[in-house]
């Protein structure tokens, strides 16, 4: 079993263990991607994140 989620009316995560909650809504995997050393489009993944502002070090600061 693999832990899900989906997100509430408010923006908040709703954990559960069902790929299908109650009211049908299909939940979405908590874990993150496996990661390979060999990815051969980090190189592209990064560039675009460059050029469209997305890269963290781009966004501002948190505030906390």
């Amino acid at each position: 079993m693999h832990l899900m989620y989906t997100e509430s009316a408010d923006g908040k995560r709703i954990y559960t263990l069902k790929k299908i909650t109650a009211t049908g809504v299909i939940t979405k995997s908590a874990h993150p991607a496996r990661f390979s050393p060999d990815d051969k489009y980090s190189r592209q993944r990064v560039t675009l994140k460059k050029r469209y502002g997305l890269l963290l070090t781009q966004q501002p600061p948190t505030k906390y």
